[in-house]
């Protein structure tokens, strides 16, 4: 987004957007464990091609594995710059929590939201974490829906 101001998200905007999200949130998630698993696969051949000198492998294989992790990681990047796309912050990709940016009684703050929650029911200070997340009151949403 550059030198933009952030987007800000209302209670309400933020949840169509996260609903919106979760399935590319997923996708995500699970790229980047099948990514994980090839990278395994790849430092496996590695290691045979240095003990063996590369006589014993199979070419097609390598190349296949090589295909397919720069298939999943296009996927994984993909996948985060369609959520960055819309104003929200991928903050981690291994547990699935996302950001939204608002304003909160005139603090900026990130509503904050975790794969496998209902909704989103937390924010925090934008200088805190996960660890730092609140309930939200619906009180502070005021009357409209917004948080200002």
């Amino acid at each position: 987004m550059g030198d933009q101001e952030p987007k800000l998200f209302s209670p309400r905007e933020a949840e169509r957007v996260r609903a919106t999200l979760e399935p590319v949130l997923i996708e995500a998630i699970e790229s980047r464990r099948k990514l994980g698993e090839v990278e395994l696969q790849l430092a496996a051949l590695s290691e045979r091609i240095q003990q063996a000198g590369g006589l014993l492998v199979s070419y097609e294989d390598a190349a296949r594995l090589r295909a397919e992790n720069d298939r999943l990681i296009a996927a994984v990047e993909s996948a985060i710059e369609r959520i960055h796309a819309t104003g929200c912050l991928v903050k981690d990709i291994e547990i699935g929590l996302l950001d939204f940016p608002a304003r909160l009684n005139g603090e900026d703050v990130y509503l904050c939201w975790r794969l496998g929650e209902d909704r989103i029911r937390f924010y925090h200070r934008q200088d805190e974490g996960f660890a730092g997340r609140k309930p939200i009151d619906p009180r502070d949403t005021g009357p409209q829906d917004t948080i200002q």
